[in-house]
């Protein structure tokens, strides 16, 4: 385990811009939630740079999340890490290095970007989450099938555009009512 040393929001931004030519689109990096935008194309790379260099060490991928941008033309993928290391005491204790969040901005027509789930096996569940829930493809994933909705389930149902069936293998689906005056009327 490498040492690592906390390095400010700020300062990931600048090591990507200068690591990789063209790959920070945007660095939204203060407050609460900071949040560097890469592009697709750089992804693998940064993701690997980002765990293995000791400035950086986002040694652990907390979340990753999926987020449909319609009306826009874009989904975005939302890579949550963080930074842990020894705390130099005896007890296995860790301390928090720093955290980041990486956007990676895709086309909503064909959502793809490459998997990271070689630099952070913990990706694994989560690309296979967002790949069902809402379409997004992760070449080269090791085991790319639906992991929430049947594995013959048409659409995804988190996509703003999905449209619920009214039944699936014959069962009645549950579905919002056509209109509020369709609403039941509570009695008091």
């Amino acid at each position: 385990m490498r040492e690592g040393c906390v390095v400010s929001p700020r300062e990931i931004a600048d090591i990507l811009a200068a690591e990789f030519s063209g790959a920070v689109a945007d660095a939204a990096v203060e407050g609460e939630h900071p949040c560097i935008t890469v592009t697709a194309a750089h992804w693998p790379a940064v993701a690997r740079f980002l765990r293995d260099d000791p400035r950086t060490t986002m040694n652990l991928l907390r979340c990753i999340s999926a987020c449909d941008g319609h009306p826009e033309p874009h989904m975005d993928v939302i890579y949550e890490l963080l930074s842990l290391r020894p705390a130099g005491t005896v007890g296995g204790l860790w301390e928090h290095g720093g955290h980041i969040a990486i956007r990676v901005r895709l086309p909503r027509d064909e959502p793809r970007v490459r998997t990271v789930s070689d630099v952070w096996p913990a990706a694994d569940w989560h690309e296979r989450e967002a790949f069902d829930l809402l379409g997004v493809v992760f070449d080269q994933h090791p085991d790319p099938r639906r992991i929430l909705c049947p594995d013959d389930w048409e659409g995804f149902p988190l996509r703003k555009d999905y449209v619920a069936p009214k039944e699936y293998q014959g069962f009645p689906a549950a579905h919002e009512p056509e209109s509020p005056d369709a609403l039941p009327q509570l009695k008091p």
